[in-house]
């Protein structure tokens, strides 16, 4: 073995004070983010981007100024939700990120391009770069919490958005189907594997109410999400009912006019998590 020369950058020996170097990349000169919150999920269709923007919009009802990196840069649903159509703007310093009616600032792929319906169709190394993108070459003046929006699984993108974005911890999304332990496991390990907190996790489309008679209806299957998070040793952060009146608000790019109080507990969880 080599002699150590305290010098990690040209000393070759595998001594156990080495540390792995940093792949974070830093942000934009003219940006401040104090803290950022991924929301992931082990598949698609648990409702990550509709969970994302309810606590984007929670948190700016609690007077933090609140922002929204959408990473789903293949299927960006974000500015649809936030009625927002309109393209973004910069200049020599940067791009400008589009701003909800509520003050919500919001970077997504949707935003670039000529029409909404436009598909991406690029390959991998094309969309992390992007994230990269609006992470350091987008302005994001006096952001308190940004909200990272993931595309599911544990692929090229939430694998960037772990090693690149410093993230204070994430939130994982999941359904009462009978995967969701599966879902889950595969979240919280790459989380593990990562270095990067749980908060908590949120199950979607818990049940379906009957606005006459009040009869609750659990269309996917009893619940398993209790079990689960005693499991990992996670807190529950919400459970969303199959809501037709949130799911109009959405399709009306009216989320910011929500009356629930569905997500109350996680931003209690990740003002906690962050203030210490």
């Amino acid at each position: 073995m080599s002699e150590c020369t305290h010098n990690c950058s040209t000393c070759k020996s595998d001594c156990a004070s080495r540390k792995p170097e940093s792949l974070i990349e830093p942000l934009n000169e003219f940006s401040s983010v104090k803290h950022v919150i991924g929301v992931v999920s082990g598949k698609g269709g648990v409702g990550k981007s509709l969970v994302t923007s309810m606590l984007a919009v929670l948190m700016q009802r609690r007077e933090k100024h609140a922002a929204i990196l959408d990473a789903d840069i293949t299927g960006p649903s974000i500015p649809k939700a936030f009625g927002i159509s309109s393209g973004v703007e910069g200049d020599e310093r940067g791009m400008f990120p589009a701003r909800s009616t509520t003050g919500i600032d919001i970077m997504s792929t949707n935003l670039l391009l000529p029409n909404e319906t436009t598909p991406v169709i690029w390959r991998g190394p094309v969309i992390a770069g992007t994230v990269k993108q609006f992470w350091q070459n987008v302005i994001w003046d006096g952001v308190e919490y940004m909200f990272v929006d993931c595309p599911p699984g544990t692929g090229d993108v939430p694998l960037t958005v772990f090693q690149t974005i410093p993230l204070d911890g994430i939130i994982i999304v999941a359904s009462p189907q009978e995967l969701v332990s599966m879902i889950v496991e595969k979240a919280a390990n790459m989380a593990q594997m990562m270095n990067v907190p749980v908060l908590g996790l949120v199950e979607n489309m818990s049940y379906f109410k009957c606005p006459d008679c009040g009869k609750e209806y659990k269309i996917y299957g009893d619940s398993h999400i209790e079990e689960v998070a005693e499991r990992f040793g996670y807190d529950l952060l919400g459970r969303l009912t199959i809501d037709p009146k949130l799911a109009a608000l959405v399709d009306r790019g009216m989320i910011e006019l929500m009356e629930n109080d569905y997500l109350d507990a996680a931003v209690d969880k990740i003002l906690e998590k962050t203030s210490k």
